[in-house]
């Protein structure tokens, strides 16, 4: 097969989950022979087309910011998506591949395949739904309209969680028509890594933005610190309200219990998972959440928060973590459980590791290929997908 993937962020130049994912599953299908491209911004220095890990990477554009005031940029998403139908144009492929963020690359890739015949899937991993007017005010309409648009693209739908499915169902997606292809993880990549000389009680990773609320994990580090002075909390990621986190820290008298670090190399960062004695995800909103099934694979329990856009809560019982609501004092509870009962992390281990075994990405690029050779069928008797 011949593969596109569309998205404007790229791996490992932008850490997210959108980004690694495209990064496994195409490095899986290209040690399989298949012959894969990504297609998004130009975050490299160098010639615009590239090779990596057995992947194509085409550059459609120059770097351009990604948030401008903690909010993806539209500018961005719309230059990116001028571009896109250029460099996507050039080639025929089996099957194309978008992610749905930014949402306006949709549309161009959707015209180069009615123009090239390519069958396309569109990637959800998220729906925001009513969000939007929390998102953008007044301007939420818009978005809802675009979303609703892109639903209606006539492409098979990809969902990385069962939550994400029920809301594309909402919008009138046909279910039959979607597929829940999950996130997935290393598992020997992950078993083959020390944890890290450097210890501590609690991490975070993530990218630092206003949704993945990591002001209200300080102030609940504020409450531990209370009876626990001497806890420890890592923040690993970056983004748009690191700075504001920082000072948050600083006047919250936090300095010597928590240390900020920017995104790591993957092996520092799982090292660093593997030396803490929980993950905290507090995020509100969450499309799937692959840092807990990387959590999950480190044998670390995980707490996150219950909220109708947190993904990642469905993957946590009580064999692998505590959900709480989205409360400083709740966290702040929760937290100090697990960091005293060191019985509990250790009966949550082995179910951990069990539930880790579900998501090895070997796995999920075998039901990914199975479904992109039936789109290919099906586009072979219909004319149309």
């Amino acid at each position: 097969m011949k593969v596109a993937f569309v998205y404007d962020a790229v791996y490992p130049w932008v850490k997210g989950g959108g980004e690694k994912r495209i990064y496994e599953l195409g490095k899986r299908l290209a040690a399989q022979g298949h012959e894969v491209h990504v297609f998004g911004v130009k975050w490299w220095s160098g010639a615009r087309t590239i090779g990596n890990e057995g992947m194509i990477l085409h550059g459609v554009c120059a770097p351009m910011e990604l948030y401008v005031d903690g909010r993806r940029s539209i500018s961005e998403a719309i230059f990116f998506s001028l571009r896109l139908f250029f460099s996507l144009i050039g080639e025929k492929f089996d099957v194309i591949d978008v992610s749905v963020f930014p949402y306006f690359s949709c549309y161009s890739a959707k015209l180069v395949s009615i123009l090239r015949g390519n069958p396309m899937i569109i990637t959800w991993h998220e729906v925001w739904g009513n969000y939007w007017y929390e998102y953008l005010g007044s301007g939420g309409f818009a978005g809802k309209l675009i979303e609703f648009t892109v639903s209606r693209l006539n492409a098979k739908s990809i969902a990385v969680s069962g939550m994400t499915k029920r809301n594309l169902e909402a919008l009138g997606v046909s279910g039959s028509d979607i597929h829940i292809i999950p996130n997935g993880i290393d598992l020997r990549r992950i078993a083959g890594i020390q944890p890290s000389n450097y210890k501590c009680d609690i991490i975070f990773i993530g990218r630092l933005i206003k949704e993945k609320n990591a002001g209200i994990l300080l102030e609940a580090i504020g409450h531990v610190k209370k009876v626990r002075p001497d806890v420890q909390c890592s923040i690993i990621g970056d983004g748009p309200e690191k700075e504001k986190l920082v000072r948050f820290a600083a006047g919250y008298g936090l300095s010597d219990n928590v240390r900020f670090f920017g995104f790591m190399d993957y092996d520092e960062m799982i090292a660093r998972l593997k030396s803490s004695k929980m993950l905290i995800l507090p995020s509100g909103r969450e499309g799937f959440g692959m840092v807990v099934i990387e959590a999950f694979a480190c044998g670390v329990p995980v707490i996150t928060v219950n909220s109708p856009r947190n993904a990642a809560s469905l993957l946590v019982n009580e064999d692998t973590g505590l959900v709480v609501g989205l409360d400083t004092l709740e966290l702040a509870e929760a937290i100090c459980t697990l960091v005293k009962d060191r019985t509990l992390r250790q009966k949550m281990s082995s179910s951990l590791l069990e539930k880790a075994e579900e998501y090895d990405w070997d796995r999920i690029v075998g039901q990914l290929t199975r479904l992109y050779e039936g789109s290919m069928a099906s586009k072979d008797k219909s004319g149309d997908i």
